[in-house]
């Protein structure tokens, strides 16, 4: 899809192409009205600064939107309408050994059990071995510094499906 095609959407169409990169609902809201966009770094900008405005609930609820690492029952149940676009955000994961995905699976757990929410990570370029490491070191936070850096990490995520949203035609609506 080009930019052009992608300012051109309906509002319909744009909503659901947004929601296909992050699942907060006043998040894409927020990116189908800012169009027309530009440039790719117009909407780049754009994207971020409607993140960064957005409420805890708005980032819970683009957190909800992801499966849980390395849970392939949960990715399918939740990504079915993204698979598109996130497929290959955890590729990794299908290569890792039983020991790693037991820990992830534990550490996944408990990262919810205290936060509330479950482990978010750009997972694009990362090794399961890598993302657990990842995990174990941001468990002992608290839970204002994690809502900042799941926070973070959602917005590489968006920013990355954003991109490969324009790339290829993934993300288009089929009719």
């Amino acid at each position: 899809m080009t930019l052009e095609e992608l300012n051109d959407l309906s509002k319909v169409d744009a909503k659901h192409t947004f929601m296909q990169c992050c699942t907060s609902e006043v998040w894409v809201n927020n990116m189908v009205n800012e169009r027309p966009f530009i440039t790719r770094q117009a909407m780049s900008g754009a994207a971020d600064l409607a993140w960064k405005n957005l409420t805890e609930l708005d980032y819970l609820q683009a957190f909800d939107g992801h499966p849980k690492i390395g849970d392939v029952n949960s990715l399918r149940a939740k990504y079915a309408n993204t698979k598109a676009l996130a497929s290959g955000e955890q590729r990794s994961v299908k290569q890792a050994s039983e020991q790693v995905l037991r820990e992830l699976s534990v550490g996944n757990d408990d990262y919810q059990a205290k936060f509330g929410f479950i482990f978010i990570v750009c997972a694009t370029g990362k090794s399961a071995s890598q993302m657990l490491t990842l995990l174990q070191a941001r468990l002992p936070n608290d839970r204002n510094t994690e809502i900042m850096n799941a926070a973070e990490e959602q917005r590489k995520i968006f920013q990355l499906r954003l991109d490969k949203c324009l790339k290829d035609s993934l993300c288009r609506k089929k009719v």
